[in-house]
This record gives C-alpha cells, structure tokens and sequence, in this order.
C-alpha cells in the first residue's frame, strides 16, 4: 500500500543534523528536477527578500521564512516526518508509533511537496516554506513543472499495491493516477454528518478533515493491514470502526472515490 500525503504549512525548525544532501533522498528520479526548485528558491531568497515574500505568499509577519529558504543548503536537517508539524501530522503521531508500524510508515507513506516533488518521512530534509500553488519565475507553476517528474516515478513507486490519496487539491494537480494504477487508487474525503432540523446535512469541515485523514493512517498502520485494492480498503476501514460510503468508478481507469463519515468533530 501506498498512501499519498499533502506537507503541513507549519514547519519544524531545521534540525541539528548534517546539511542536505540531496543524494541521500528517495525517488532518486526526481533529483534533477529538485535541483532546478532548489536552485531557483535560494537564488529568489538571497537576491530579493520582497519578491521572494511576493512569490511565495507570505505576509510580513512571515517574512523570517524568506531567510530560512535562502539557507535551504547549509541549515540542519531532520526526517521529513518530524518536519511536517500539521493537524494532519499531529494526530497521524508518527514518533508514538512502535517499531512495527514505523517500519510500514516508513515504506508506505510518501509526502507530496512543492519543493522536493515528493519524499519518504525518513528523508532527512530541512525545514523550507514553499507550496505547490507557487509560481517560480524560471520554472512557473510548481504543479505543473512536477507533472512530468512525478508521472515517470510515482507508478513505479506504487508498484501494483492500492494507492490511498489523502492529498489535497493543489497537491492532486501535480500527479494524478492514470489507468490501471488509478484503478487501484482510492481517494478519500471527510464528511461531517449532523441533523439540522430532523434533516441530515453534511459538510467538510477542513481542520478535522486533516486529523480524521491522520488517525485513519495512523490506525492502519497499528492494524498492520494490508489491504490490496479499494474494495478491500473499504472493508478494512468498516472493521476499524469507521462509516465509510463508496463509490467504484462508472468507467475503467478511474480511481475510487471514499467519503469517511463522521459526527463528532475534534
């Protein structure tokens, strides 16, 4: 199973350790594309501090975030997973997890970013504010520059398992799953059901959107499940104690969509 992650905005500080070293990361295939991010982020970051500021969407009282990119090279790195500091990863709890579980997490999960197309949460990396919605001078659009990159690795990566897709929308627009693999892809969204005047209604409510998507990975990795398509998943997600509606896709070579129903909001 490979399950896809969209970053936190929220980012811990770099870490202590050795300073990048772009080799050392995973999907080897996207390092030349990552090296043009780079390159061009740090340049943006030294040269201008307003235009990197403008570029990069930041309000002024996010303006130390334009120093911590310009230092993308030299600052210290930590695994991506104690990076990555969101609702999503606050109730996800990768470091409670034990051995076992850190093992599955540690192959299933791939996190989608703006800066490093994509990335395993054992990845040493350092922290860094740049979206997949920013637009670069040189290289436009980040979800449409990753398209390519992506489409080349992420099949391989998926290997022929179920993909789970917990990514958000501006994530979504870098790579999306294509024949056979979208046929074993299953999306996921959170729905909040409450009773409005005897009538249910049913919203998505983002904050606890991002943390039941957290405790479902979290859950199925405790679990050790292994489901092998989204069929299965859906079962798998019943027997884990969540209502779960699906709908199979009316046409072959399109992913599944899965709404996750919930009534309590925390």
């Amino acid at each position: 199973m490979l399950v896809l992650l969209p970053p936190s905005e929220g980012k811990a500080a770099s870490g202590r350790g050795a300073p990048l070293k772009p080799e050392s990361l995973s999907l080897p295939g996207l390092a030349a594309a990552r090296a043009a991010v780079l390159d061009e982020l740090v340049e943006l970051c030294v040269a201008d501090e307003e235009k990197a500021r403008e570029v990069l969407g930041l309000s002024e009282g996010l303006r130390g975030e334009v120093a911590k990119n310009a230092e993308l090279r030299t600052a210290g790195t930590r695994p991506a997973g104690e990076v990555y500091t969101g609702v999503l990863y606050d109730a996800l709890d990768l470091a409670s997890l034990d051995a076992a579980a850190k093992r599955r997490a540690g192959k299933s999960l791939l996190v989608f970013s703006g800066l490093w197309g994509a990335v395993r949460v054992s990845d040493r990396i350092p922290s860094y504010r740049c979206s997949m919605g920013v637009k670069l001078p040189g290289l436009g659009a980040l979800g449409a520059y990753w398209r390519g990159p992506l489409a080349e690795v992420v099949p391989e990566v998926a290997g022929d398992g179920l993909v789970l897709d917990l990514r958000s929308s501006a994530y979504t627009a870098a790579w999306k799953p294509k024949g056979e693999v979208a046929e074993r892809t299953a999306s996921v969204r959170v729905l909040h059901s409450q009773m409005v005047d005897g009538v249910e209604k049913r919203s998505v409510v983002s904050h606890f959107n991002k943390a039941t998507k957290g405790r479902l990975v979290r859950d199925l990795l405790v679990s050790g499940a292994r489901p092998k398509g989204p069929a299965e998943l859906v079962g798998t997600l019943r027997d884990l104690g969540y209502v779960v509606e699906a709908e199979a896709p009316a046409r072959t070579g399109r992913a599944w969509s899965l709404d996750v129903v919930v009534t309590e909001i925390h």
